[in-house]
């Protein structure tokens, strides 16, 4: 999983460095603070993805939180949103930790005996914000 911030000043600038341009939208983009892997928070994507009753918990504020805390993650404020949520620029209180559910467009089906548990800490290393 990634968290991200909002990008600094700092960041821009290294960016134009780089780059040789700005971005408009410089204020909304995000870059990674650091990353985390866990075989039960990418269950839980897995869960997510073969049980729509889990993915609308999930994706529902309290009950999200309340998931979390089931997998060993106590968190006051997160807020699990989808991928085209976050592709539209979601706007979320400074307070909140944003997480993003991998869209499940992006597997396919396990072959008989095979787990998606590898597929989803992939998507979760890849995926913005990423669960």
């Amino acid at each position: 999983m990634a968290i991200f911030r909002a990008k600094t000043k700092e960041d821009i600038l290294n960016e134009i460095k780089e780059y040789g341009a700005e971005r408009p939208d410089k204020t909304k983009v995000k870059v990674a603070d650091f990353s985390y892997e866990s075989d039960d928070l990418a269950q839980l994507i897995v869960d997510a993805w073969c049980d729509p009753t889990v993915e609308n918990r999930l994706l529902d504020k309290e009950q999200g939180r309340k998931l979390l805390a089931e997998r060993g993650i106590y968190l006051s404020k997160p807020h699990v949103i989808t991928e085209s949520d976050y592709n539209k620029g979601h706007e979320c209180d400074p307070d909140e930790i944003v997480l993003v559910l991998p869209n499940k467009d992006r597997i396919t089906a396990a072959p008989p005996g095979r787990s998606l548990l590898e597929t989803a800490k992939f998507l979760m290393a890849i995926t913005p914000n990423g669960i």
